[in-house]
């Protein structure tokens, strides 16, 4: 899969494609089920699969309360090229794109840049200025274009439509099974350890740290966890903080995983951080002290977990 970095960069790349756009915050099932359609319709037409992503997500660029987010950029892309795809098109969310009417987007990104000759997109996708984009005026431009525009219906599990609101909800509600179904997988961060403040290490409960790379995640609080070292293989258990640490005055959401019997050096390289339960909400402490006597308490909980998991 190859990745190209706004429209204007892609030259030769292909003269022809089948396409699919939208923010796939979490690539959950409802966005497998269309991607692998995209998929089989390259197929039939014998031409590449391309996916069209925007960052920052047109939410995150209009509105500081955005919805929490589920998968970084980096992710997300992780996880459509397991899937198969040929493309990805990262368009970056600025003013001048925001201000570009769904008539222009369609008629010169779409048909003149891309030539698509096969689109589909989710049954609530809306796209161009004032979001007057939908599946109805793509359906204008195909008999003129050679192209077909087809409308995916949303995805539905127990009754209960999938969607990113959904799983971000369950999330929200600590119920993990719940997610695991919306998303065909277990919801897990992945991530590469950066240098931290070493505070951890001084309160005896030494963790690797990484960066989010998104404004609000998902979850927020203390978790037990499993780990897996993408580079060695290896797994464990733990416990993991995700949160701005307001006992030490912090502004910037942060991942700190705690491995257990783990004592290597594993900066630089990527952990793959698996949700398994819930274990308090992060809060302030009054001292250090408190926050190590606390740390002691969810340590012991998550180790009393680990052992039901592996017995």
């Amino acid at each position: 899969m190859k990745i190209i970095r706004g429209i204007d960069n892609l030259n030769n790349e292909f003269t022809q494609c089948v396409l699919t756009l939208g923010n796939f915050d979490g690539v959950h099932l409802g966005h497998q089920q269309l991607i692998n359609h995209l998929i089989e319709q390259g197929k039939k037409l014998n031409l590449p699969t391309a996916v069209m992503l925007f960052e920052p997500q047109p939410l995150e660029f209009f509105s500081k309360r955005a919805p929490t987010r589920l998968t970084s950029f980096k992710e997300k892309v992780r996880l459509i090229e397991k899937l198969g795809i040929d493309y990805i098109i990262a368009v970056p969310f600025t003013q001048t794109f925001a201000n570009m009417s769904a008539n222009a987007f369609i008629q010169d990104w779409l048909i003149n840049k891309l030539n698509a000759k096969y689109i589909v997109i989710g049954d609530d996708f809306q796209f161009g200025r004032d979001r007057k984009g939908d599946i109805n005026l793509l359906q204008q431009y195909t008999p003129n274009n050679h192209f077909s525009v087809e409308s995916m219906q949303t995805f539905v599990w127990n009754n209960l439509r999938i969607s990113s609101t959904a799983v971000r909800e369950a999330l929200f509600n600590s119920d993990f099974e719940l997610a695991r179904c919306l998303l065909g997988r277990d919801y897990a961060i992945q991530g590469r350890v950066v240098h931290g403040n070493a505070l951890a290490r001084q309160l005896g409960f030494p963790t690797a740290n990484i960066h989010l790379n998104r404004k609000k995640p998902a979850l927020q609080g203390v978790y037990f966890v499993k780990v897996k070292n993408c580079c060695s293989n290896q797994y464990y258990h733990g416990i993991a903080n995700i949160g701005i640490r307001p006992t030490i005055e912090g502004k910037k959401a942060i991942l700190e995983v705690n491995l257990f019997d783990f004592s290597g050096d594993i900066y630089g390289q990527y952990l793959d951080v698996t949700f398994v339960c819930k274990l308090r909400d992060e809060k302030k402490f009054d001292s250090l002290a408190d926050l190590k006597q606390q740390i002691s308490q969810d340590v012991c909980t998550a180790k009393q977990i680990s052992a039901k998991l592996t017995n």
